[in-house]
């Protein structure tokens, strides 16, 4: 079974230093991403040409390089002049930039060597939410949270999240709505948001979860559209009742579950708060368009 790839002629990526052809971008076999998924990435979705929050994603990948003890290639501002260009070669428009950071090529061993990261960043098109779960919300499922204890590090060492996703699928969800016990962490690939007696919900930032970008615009816009915000632990049985639960990340930006674990939440259809910051995140993108 063939895999659908992006047409490498057209995609133009930063690998090492250099702007290439995809198709030209060669990783060594025994680079520490490949042999030990030992990296941290970045995903920073572009409207109309502008990043959104380029300074804040820069931020959080010097905090997971620093936290996984990877060696930073470049200052803040050489990482914003690289994603500007590359967003430039790409041709503008809207666009997610995957940009990864991995501690190198060296000799199969767990201790960490001393040797140059590896550096790869590619664009492409950011689609459109779709309309489908845009008006019609999506189903998740609870499952227990079986990821590592540091997931505020943004790693490339995905494997739990992706057999969580792939569980929520297998069970005709779209999201997997994480807990450790009682308490709830966030999604599979997502920030997690309940509506309890008028007030959004979310946990507060831990390593127990992402300290999403995306997720703090969120906030931001819920308080700008009057409705009380409320950072602290949230206890599974209360999403279970929440009269609206929201996921957050920055391609899909802000969406309704409207389904968990097979009951409707709320009346089953995305809610009136979820729809005000809906509204006011399509202003805010507006706004970046027409800079």
């Amino acid at each position: 079974m063939s895999v659908a790839l992006p047409n490498e002629a057209d995609i133009t990526v930063h690998f090492d230093g250099a702007f290439m052809p995809l198709s030209q971008a060669r990783v060594h076999p025994l680079d520490r991403g490949f042999i030990y998924g030992d990296g941290v990435y970045e995903v920073i979705p572009a409207y109309g040409g502008h990043y959104l929050r380029l300074d804040a994603h820069i931020a959080r990948l010097e905090r997971s390089l620093a936290e996984a003890r990877i060696a930073n290639p470049y200052p803040a501002q050489r990482w914003a002049e690289i994603l500007t260009e590359l967003l430039s070669r790409h041709g503008g428009g809207d666009a997610s930039i995957y940009l990864q950071v991995t501690r190198g090529v060296a000799p199969r061993d767990h201790a960490f060597p001393d040797c140059p990261p590896t550096v790869f960043a590619m664009p492409r098109v950011l689609k459109p939410v779709p309309t489908g779960q845009v008006e019609g919300g999506l189903k998740a499922i609870s499952l227990a949270d079986i990821r590592w204890q540091w997931c505020q590090i943004k790693s490339i060492s995905l494997q739990g999240a992706a057999m969580l996703r792939q569980q929520a699928i297998d069970a005709g969800a779209d999201e997997a709505i994480l807990h450790r016990g009682r308490w709830v962490t966030e999604g599979a690939a997502a920030n997690v948001f309940a509506v309890i007696d008028g007030a959004v919900v979310t946990p507060p930032p831990s390593n127990w979860l992402l300290h999403g970008i995306t997720r703090d615009l969120v906030l931001e816009l819920a308080a700008q559209v009057d409705l009380r915000v409320d950072e602290r632990p949230l206890r599974l049985k209360e999403l279970l009742a929440a009269d609206e639960i929201w996921l957050s990340s920055s391609t899909k930006e802000v969406l309704a579950v409207t389904q968990l674990d097979g009951a409707p939440v709320g009346d089953g259809r995305p809610g009136p708060a979820w729809r005000r910051v809906w509204d006011a995140y399509q202003a805010f993108k507006a706004d970046l368009r027409a800079q």
